[in-house]
């Protein structure tokens, strides 16, 4: 397999979704990171259009001229090169969980931080935030904390968010939370399940090195 390029900006919450999938699949080393500045609208320009309409990132360039972009999707390709997934699931039965779950996670408690924070606050700027609405951003971010006790509910119950092993749908409530930390939006004291997950979480590797990985 040829060497991969990821085009994204560390630190954000939907690039580390998908560089924790790179990590826990052990495959930063066939990955080349291509940095996209978001604080300059780097995303919005031709160069990154012609490669993800959307405008969003990270995208992974599989090889010269074919692209992937939505984190789900891409972190469906990396977590089954091997045949072998790790976090979207093996059975029908854990994969429709994991979908499901992971769905919740960016439906209820990512994607609402993201309408928050591109309504409600600065976001990138006015070049890129030409239209806001902050009442339906501050809608969200209310979204999004009944989404943290949601999820502490659920982790009441078992020890992942998808069930007994960590999955894709881990990954996106982390980068959820990450967001909220951005945004200055903390987990609720009172979500303590979720809380002693979230500290579980940042002990992992993929965790840890998700800012830092770069071509060697």
């Amino acid at each position: 397999m040829g060497q991969m390029k990821i085009y994204d900006f560390p630190g954000g919450p939907y690039v580390t979704r998908v560089r924790m999938a790179l990590a826990e699949n052990n495959l930063q080393s066939l990955v080349e990171y291509v940095l996209v500045d978001l604080t300059k609208g780097e995303h919005k320009k031709p160069d990154l259009l012609a490669k993800n309409y959307s405008g969003t990132l990270p995208v992974l360039e599989i090889e010269p001229g074919l692209f992937l972009s939505e984190c789900t999707a891409i972190t469906e390709y990396l977590d089954n090169l091997d045949g072998k997934p790790k976090l979207t699931g093996v059975t029908p039965k854990e994969k429709g969980i994991i979908h499901m779950m992971n769905h919740r996670a960016e439906i209820e408690l990512l994607d609402p931080f993201s309408v928050y924070f591109h309504n409600s606050t600065p976001g990138l700027g006015p070049e890129v935030e030409i239209y806001q609405n902050n009442e339906w951003g501050l809608h969200q971010r209310a979204k999004s904390v009944k989404g943290m006790h949601y999820f502490d509910s659920v982790l009441r119950k078992q020890p992942f968010i998808a069930g007994n092993t960590f999955s894709m749908a881990d990954i996106t409530v982390v980068g959820g939370l990450i967001f909220g930390a951005m945004l200055k939006v903390p987990i609720p004291e009172e979500c303590d399940a979720l809380i002693e997950w979230y500290a579980r979480m940042q002990t992992r590797s993929s965790f840890i090195n998700r800012v830092t990985m770069s071509n060697s």
